[in-house]
């Protein structure tokens, strides 16, 4: 266990039963042994905190692909929070969008890339090893979080409902499930509440990567689905989804289960 009783996966160990138990009763692991050296984490966030630190009217060609992807500003609402959006890291020709529309130097570039290829890479090795934790083969739904390894904040629901606090650890990722690993589990994986808690006046970084279905149907696999465990959610794309997300302002497992089948 990490902190907060937080589990510790080793991508390196094939961990199998481990990482199911971990998705099933946490919905969130810290992951290490996951090869993208301290270097190139370093330089991501130096360059993240770059483009952040441009003119609001350069930010703002950061456009969205689908609802909420591009840059969010400071609001009434959340106004200690903004951000950039990469929509898809496994695409080249997304990457090369972003960092036209920013302006981004050819170091900036390099670094964006580097770290696209790497963090894609590491997406789809959990992605396959959580598939095959339960007899699958493919699996394409989790968010991949380089949380800053100064400042905390970051809070996650544990199994007993009681929010706890995910201190930093350098060097590792923070892997958390969603809604829409809930549903194409058919209801196995648990999606992780989580919060963000501003305990001092001083600038957190930190780089979110998802790793999504593109245009594809969210749907629980057949191997999943038997009389003991029916389907639970009717098929959705996950553009859908977010745009009923922000449609509804519910929080994350509220939204899904308007997309529960009724029994």
């Amino acid at each position: 266990m990490g902190e907060s009783g937080v589990p510790t996966i080793d991508l390196q160990e094939f961990p199998g039963q481990k990482l199911r138990r971990a998705c099933e009763e946490w919905g969130c692991f810290r992951l290490v042994n996951h090869n993208i050296s301290l270097t190139l984490m370093a330089d991501m966030k130096r360059v993240v905190r770059s483009l952040l630190d441009l003119p609001f009217d350069v930010k703002k060609r950061n456009l969205d692909v689908i609802a909420g992807s591009g840059y969010m500003a400071p609001s009434q609402a959340n106004p200690l929070y903004e951000a950039l959006g990469l929509y898809d890291m496994g695409s080249s020709q997304a990457v090369e969008t972003f960092c036209s529309q920013l302006d981004a130097s050819p170091y900036q570039r390099e670094v964006i890339e580097m770290y696209a290829k790497a963090i894609h890479g590491v997406a789809k090795d959990v992605a396959r090893k959580l598939a095959e934790s339960l007899g699958l083969s493919d699996s394409g739904f989790l968010t991949i979080l380089q949380d800053d390894e100064n400042v905390g904040g970051l809070e996650v629901m544990n199994p007993s409902g009681v929010y706890v606090a995910v201190d930093p650890v350098p060097g590792t990722l923070l892997i958390n499930l969603g809604d829409i690993a809930t549903a194409w589990s058919n209801g196995r994986f648990r999606n992780v509440q989580h919060r963000v808690q501003c305990k001092e006046a001083t600038i957190r970084i930190s780089i979110a990567s998802f790793l999504l279905a593109g245009g594809e149907e969210v749907e629980a696999p057949p191997e999943l689905v038997d009389s003991e465990h029916p389907r639970l959610y009717i098929p959705f794309t996950y553009e859908d989804y977010r745009k009923l997300r922000l449609a509804t302002k519910l929080q994350a497992g509220e939204a899904l289960e308007l997309k529960r089948i009724e029994s």
